[in-house]
């Protein structure tokens, strides 16, 4: 290399020249220069250094220089100088070389034929560089792409595999060299429009990386975790096979669902006391966690041998709301168009499951007659289902069917486990509904067995009502009573002794016939006849505490002539009875605190208490039923019944209507007690006894006169 002397300018040519060779030799770039007319070779000292070599070693040929590289390279590098000399363009080259000693160094060579005016290569020029510690860094990060518990892949920018690592090429079933080269999209065509490739491009556009999870169909067949993270060379994508996991959470979402189902299964079964009610909220239930469709059906409790004519559908339920009419029709029509062979007789008769699993649609219509039923079983389309008993101690109480669809596939052991266990307690609770029936029939009937009907006097009009609690099948302590006393005067009587069972209905029987004997034999006022009452219970040891009122109608000739008549009541602390006056007023009969409850002291002195009323007034007695309930004071009820009476006056309704309206208001529904009324109507003896109050009848001894 020449230099200028000391104090002379440096030509600019040389200067180049010098900065050229720095930068080379400061790179570590070693140079070569082939010519092709003599065949010789020259490496400069840094590219002999580089391959072990120095002057004396190296036969500065290409054979020489072939001598070097390790085998596997050979045949590529040769192509590619060969491949440069032919188009007069550039080389460029990336191999290994066995250096003397036997150690493997890589090296990176970039070069250009060079060609005369003929256009024919005659000398190729370039340098070279050792790429070995890139190369050792590239194994690492190889080693640990191999080694790592995650699939791994490199796309180019033009959606090629650039590399693949070995957990990769397990877990979607290729080898690399099948991948390597090769269009994702061709290669896995089903991405196309897919998750994959919406999640992949919009990471590239984005140059945001993208997590997501995915399904891929068959082959594969599996679900994926990906992570996705652009870059400029392309997209790098992790990845884990996560269908165990996937299996696993559906599978804990599943038993969660069935949980939850039986929890609410048993929820609604215990929260009323109409069994019927609550079973036909199980078709809504089980859909569409373990079927796509169903119905429930009960059998009626007088059928003996059940038959599907003894069997009423009471809850329908469908995944598609669409598709609801369609089921609705299919119940409707069903029942009747059963043949002998018929999966719900089958079940009805031996009280055991029916289950297909597979042509679900075609099994059903061979047990259908010709006609809609048939159709509409061909429009629902079911691929399975089964049919299980509702049972409850030892008969079938009812009936569960559960379809799917050919997407949801047979139920599985778990999802029929549930169901029977749902079965089960579906019909424990029919059975019980229907126990539970019987008793309440039986106890009501009992009930109003002991409620006669009322008298029917002189232009006196007399309504009663009982409407038993909601929450008991037993009978309760409420009465209502209305006859005549010997003297022609009618009594009136509501009382209600105190609990809510055979012997609070047994106690209040003894009451009731005490009171009613004492008033009729002794022909006393409301107050001696509590009285004479308390005393009686005491005597008889009677061991129950009741409440009463205790009421008479009086009137004498000049107040008939006048048009009204006298209220004589006592109240042994009972709700006060009330009066709507004909000027649609409501007055409250209370005087002060009413007396004691019967059979709390037998000495205690009873007041009495008498109010005129015009006729066309009405008197209204009530048990505190229809005033008291869960979250309502008594004093919030009396103001609600008063406001009530007040609104219905102005409606001028008949008695019985006014009875009706005011239940229907105060008593929305079932009642939380039981509730007892007695209504007296004090219709105008001036004109005829109205049709609505019905013919006179009074007692043989009785004139109607006296009444």
């Amino acid at each position: 290399m020449a230099h200028g002397a000391p104090g002379t300018a440096v030509p600019e040519q040389a200067a180049d020249r010098v900065a050229f060779e720095l930068a080379v030799d400061a790179a570590g770039v070693g140079t070569f220069d082939w010519d092709l007319r003599t065949g010789a070779l020259t490496w400069d000292d840094r590219l002999l250094e580089l391959f072990g070599l120095d002057r004396a070693t190296f036969g500065g040929t290409i054979e020489a220089f072939n001598a070097t590289l390790h085998p596997d390279d050979l045949a590529r590098v040769t192509a590619a100088l060969q491949g440069a000399i032919a188009t007069c363009g550039d080389y460029a080259a990336e191999y290994r070389v066995v250096l003397p000693g036997g150690r493997t160094r890589w090296v990176a060579a970039r070069g250009r034929a060079l060609c005369d005016a003929s256009g024919t290569a005659v000398r190729v020029v370039g340098a070279a560089y050792d790429t070995t510690a890139a190369r050792d860094a590239d194994a690492r990060v190889a080693r640990v792409l191999e080694s790592m518990n995650a699939a791994f892949f490199l796309l180019d920018r033009e959606w090629r595999f650039a590399y693949v690592n070995g957990h990769a090429e397990r877990l979607l079933g290729m080898t690399r060299e099948a991948m390597l080269g090769g269009v994702v999209w061709e290669l896995f065509p089903y991405a196309v429009g897919s998750e994959f490739e919406e999640r992949y491009r919009g990471a590239v556009e984005s140059g945001r990386p993208a997590t997501f999870e995915a399904y891929y169909p068959p082959p594969l067949d599996s679900w994926y975790e990906v992570q996705a993270w652009p870059d400029p060379d392309g997209l790098s994508v992790y990845f884990l096979d996560i269908t165990a996991r996937r299996a696993a959470q559906d599978q804990a979402r599943r038993a969660a669902e069935r949980a939850h189902l039986l929890a609410e299964t048993t929820s609604a079964l215990t929260s009323t006391h109409d069994a019927d009610e609550a079973v036909a909220r199980l078709a809504e239930l089980v859909v569409p966690v373990l079927g796509d469709w169903c119905i429930v059906s009960l059998v009626d409790d007088d059928e003996r041998a059940p038959s599907p004519r003894g069997l009423r559908d009471v809850g329908l339920a469908h995944v598609d709301p669409e598709r609801l009419p369609v089921l609705r029709r299919y119940a409707g029509a069903r029942l009747t168009a059963f043949t002998d062979d018929a999966y719900v007789r089958r079940v009805l008769r031996t009280g055991g499951p029916a289950l297909v699993r597979r042509d679900g649609t075609a099994a059903l219509q061979r047990v259908l007659l010709p006609g809609p039923a048939q159709e509409l079983a061909a429009e629902l389309a079911p691929e399975s289902f089964v049919v299980l008993p509702l049972r409850g101690r030892g008969r079938t109480v009812g009936l569960l069917s559960l379809f799917n669809g050919p997407d949801r596939g047979p139920l599985d052991e778990e999802d029929l486990d549930t169901l029977r266990e749902l079965a089960g307690r579906a019909g424990l609770a029919l059975d019980s509904g229907r126990l539970y029936r019987q008793q309440r029939d039986l106890a009501e009937a009992l009930q109003r067995s002991l409620l006669t009907e009322p008298p029917e006097p002189d232009h006196v009009q007399v309504i009663v009502r009982y409407l038993p609690a909601a929450e008991a099948a037993q009978v309760g302590g409420d009465w209502y009573d209305a006859f005549f006393q010997r003297h022609g005067s009618t009594v009136l009587v509501i009382g209600d002794v105190i609990g809510h069972d055979t012997a609070a209905a047994a106690a209040m029987g003894q009451v009731r016939t005490v009171l009613r004997a004492i008033a009729v034999t002794t022909g006393a006022g409301p107050a001696g006849v509590l009285a004479d009452v308390d005393a009686a219970m005491r005597t008889l040891a009677l061991e129950v505490t009741a409440t009463a009122v205790v009421a008479r109608v009086e009137q004498t000739p000049e107040e008939r002539e006048e048009g009204v008549s006298r209220l004589r009541w006592s109240n042994a602390g009972h709700p006060p009875p009330m009066v709507v006056l004909p000027d649609r007023s409501v007055l409250v009969l209370e005087d002060g605190d009413p007396d004691l409850l019967l059979g709390i002291d037998s000495g205690s002195p009873r007041g009495e208490h008498v109010v005129t009323v015009e006729r066309g007034a009405t008197v209204l007695l009530y048990t505190d039923g229809l005033v008291e309930r869960r979250g309502q004071s008594l004093d919030d009820g009396l103001s609600r019944l008063q406001e009530v009476l007040a609104e219905l006056a102005a409606q001028d309704l008949d008695l019985d209507g006014l009875c009706d309206q005011v239940l229907a208001r105060l008593v929305p529904g079932r009642a939380e007690d039981d509730v007892a009324l007695v209504a007296v109507r004090l219709h105008p003896q001036d004109r005829p006894r109205p049709p609505e109050a019905g013919p006179n009848r009074y007692p043989e001894d009785i004139e109607p006169e006296r009444a």
